[in-house]
């Protein structure tokens, strides 16, 4: 291994020139923060959970979301496939499932339909029939 030369009085008074005014340096930090301003979607898997654990782990997702200025929400909730309310007379085969009681359930409470512009069911990329887009409104 060769030792590097010293820099010459010529190449320091560069660098410290430089150093002082470093016009051309990407300041990566700065970009950080304009992308934590600027947040997009914010993605949640509720596959696991019962009803109630959903409508309350849904209600807390929402309110961090519009605290941190997301713009949308992809709820994953799953198809419903297998879901055992089928076998149960006394259970709604519709409002027993994830896939449809979660909308309901924000479309029924007063706090966060305020903060939302539209529920639709995503695109066949993002989960189609499995999950939710949830839009907010600007605030």
């Amino acid at each position: 291994m060769t030792k590097k030369k010293d820099p010459n009085q010529e190449d320091k008074k560069t660098w410290e020139e430089y150093v002082k005014n470093p016009t051309d340096i990407y300041d990566k930090d700065k970009n950080i923060n304009n992308n934590i301003l600027k947040r997009e979607r914010y993605k949640f898997d509720l596959h696991g959970l019962t009803l109630d654990q959903a409508n309350s782990k849904t209600k807390e997702i929402i309110e961090h979301c519009v605290n941190n200025k997301f713009k949308e929400l992809l709820l994953i909730t799953g198809k419903g496939i297998h879901s055992t309310t089928d076998d149960d007379a006394y259970v709604s085969k519709e409002f027993g499932k994830l896939k449809y009681s979660v909308p309901e359930f924000i479309k029924t409470n007063s706090g966060l339909n305020k903060f939302i512009a539209s529920i639709n069911d995503a695109s066949k990329e993002d989960g189609g029939e499995g999950a939710i887009i949830i839009k907010f409104k600007n605030l």
